[in-house]
């Protein structure tokens, strides 16, 4: 009876996360085909009306440079509007010298990208644009991109999100080399391989298109800590969802200092597993009663843990499993699906370094990963100890 139950609940973990890397699998694969072109690819094509919309707070050492930047990259007859949030320095003042139009926001018992987006976004409604589009105020847009998001987005009547690139910093150590992999991971192969399969794509928080009447079926006004993940699902299930356009690309950099480093991983990773925990069962029942198909992709594709937990994870069922089916507590087929899974994530992992992960780090670094998964069980430990609730800026320098 005891063997029977223990088997029991280690094939049902086991398959789970078994299902799931079987999905961030086949992402992987379909991502490594030679890619098609976009099926809009032209920039210079007639844009639709664009407001650039720029959420700031205490970012004044660096906003004169992304404004003069973000004001060359345009979509032709577009406007930058900058919602300088909370802020305790002079980035309003900088950002009108360099050429930007300003909103000041002050409510400091309502903090978080949201509410900024929401203040810009209200402010727009006296005569909206045809479409919005979100750009951090740490990234740069390569030229053409923004209007060519702008067009898609138009055209399509969906959000569109653009490739959206983090990179390591000059002369980063082998620790955050192995991050920067890890984010093409999920934001280039896995977007990419859903776009393949004709499957929608997660928001990632810069290089956004919202035509202007999907702002009005959604709220923005939200202090979740992960507000893009938020948004791409709540867009999904107002009929909406996200497209991938990897030809437009904006870019951003990690912090340099570690406590930098660490906040903005706290908040990406918490904020995901928490809507993982609190969302997902309610997405998927939604998108199952609905017939929702882009829905149930997304919250299927929001159940994948980062792969540093996912690797903790099978690793755990994988030595768990097995020593209890040769101790005979176990059924067999118990050890058999743990270890599928581990060696099917470990292929996913080699496939996508050869396709992405190259530019990187090295193959003989590859073996230093498991160090880097090591070093954040912390951070996992802190999600079931002290979880972090509030959105708190990125320190960068």
């Amino acid at each position: 009876m005891i063997t029977t139950l223990i088997s029991w609940a280690l094939l049902a973990t086991g398959s789970i996360l078994l299902v799931l890397v079987a999905l961030l699998a086949l992402q992987v694969a379909v991502s490594l085909f030679p890619r098609r072109l976009d099926p809009v690819t032209n920039a210079d094509a007639p844009a639709p009306s664009t407001v650039v919309l720029m959420p700031a707070h205490d970012e004044a050492e660096i906003i004169e440079s992304m404004v003069k930047q973000a004001l060359q990259v345009l979509p032709a007859g577009g406007r930058l509007l900058l919602v300088a949030d909370n802020c305790t320095d002079d980035t309003a003042a900088r950002a009108r010298s360099a050429g930007a139009e300003v909103l000041e926001r002050f409510d400091t018992s309502l903090r978080g990208k949201g509410y900024a987006l929401a203040h810009g976004v209200n402010h727009l409604r006296t005569s909206p644009p045809d479409v919005v589009v979100v750009m951090d105020a740490d990234c740069v847009a390569e030229p053409g991109s923004l209007a060519a998001i702008a067009i898609e987005a138009h055209r399509l009547q969906r959000p569109v999100q653009a490739m959206y690139d983090m990179v390591a910093p000059p002369n980063a150590g082998l620790m955050q080399r192995i991050a920067a992999f890890a984010w093409d991971f999920r934001t280039r192969l896995r977007a990419e391989g859903y776009r393949r399969l004709g499957m929608p794509c997660q928001l990632m928080g810069s290089g956004m298109a919202f035509p202007w009447p999907v702002l009005q079926q959604v709220n923005l006004a939200t202090g979740h800590i992960v507000e893009d993940l938020k948004l791409g699902l709540d867009c999904t299930l107002a009929g909406k969802p996200p497209q991938f356009f990897p030809s437009a690309l904006v870019s951003s950099s990690f912090p340099t200092n570690e406590q930098g480093t660490q906040s903005q991983r706290k908040r990406w990773e918490h904020g995901h597993l928490s809507m993982v925990a609190s969302q997902a069962p309610g997405l998927l029942w939604k998108s199952l009663t609905h017939r929702n198909a882009s829905l149930v992709a997304l919250t299927l594709d929001m159940c994948v843990p980062p792969l540093a937990l996912l690797t903790m994870l099978l690793s755990a069922q994988a030595v768990v499993a097995c020593l209890l089916a040769w101790l005979g507590l176990a059924w067999p087929v118990v050890a058999t699906v743990s270890l599928a899974g581990f060696a099917l994530l470990a292929l996913s992992v080699l496939a996508g370094w050869w396709k992405a992960g190259r530019r990187w780090i090295g193959f003989g670094e590859l073996m230093s990963v498991p160090w880097y998964i090591v070093r954040k069980l912390p951070l996992y430990l802190g999600f079931l100890t002290r979880r972090q609730m509030s959105w708190i800026r990125t320190r960068r320098d």
